[in-house]
């Protein structure tokens, strides 16, 4: 499993309103591209973001799912992006102080191509992906709370 924690200067309530925001998943999750619909109750469990990925015109349409959902505190999901496969993604987010939050990603490949790949070279790839993730998450929550 493919693990990045950060603490950032950013209160939970603001990290879960990106989170909670179906429509910003393309502007924070690395590889999506386009939100084409967002089911009404996101981020209730069983709910989806359908999005794209990839670079248009070479896009594919697929889905993000909520398996769990403890609001304020954690969202996993079942990301899909075939043809590689699709990922179990856990995010974990712990107030360390009121303005400043321990955000924890887990991501493997659950099942199709990628998770037949070598655990270390799936590491590889998803760390820094997910830095990036964790970095564009915290960037759009800290714009939301005028920080």
């Amino acid at each position: 499993m493919a693990e990045v924690t950060r603490v950032v200067d950013v209160p939970v309530q603001s990290l879960w309103a990106v989170i909670a925001d179906g429509w910003t998943y393309a502007g924070w999750v690395v590889g999506a591209s386009h939100i084409r619909r967002v089911d009404h109750i996101w981020p209730a469990v069983g709910s989806r973001v359908h999005h794209s990925v990839g670079t248009w015109p070479l896009t594919i349409d697929d889905t993000t799912e909520v398996l769990r959902v403890e609001p304020q505190r954690l969202i996993e999901l079942k990301a899909r992006a075939w043809p590689t496969g699709e990922a179990q993604v856990l995010i974990e987010l712990d107030p360390v102080t009121a303005d400043s939050t321990r955000v924890r990603m887990v991501e493997q490949a659950a099942s199709g191509p990628a998770a037949l790949l070598p655990k270390p070279l799936q590491d590889a790839m998803l760390i820094p992906r997910n830095r990036e993730t964790l970095s564009r998450l915290t960037d759009l929550a800290l714009r939301r709370s005028g920080g």
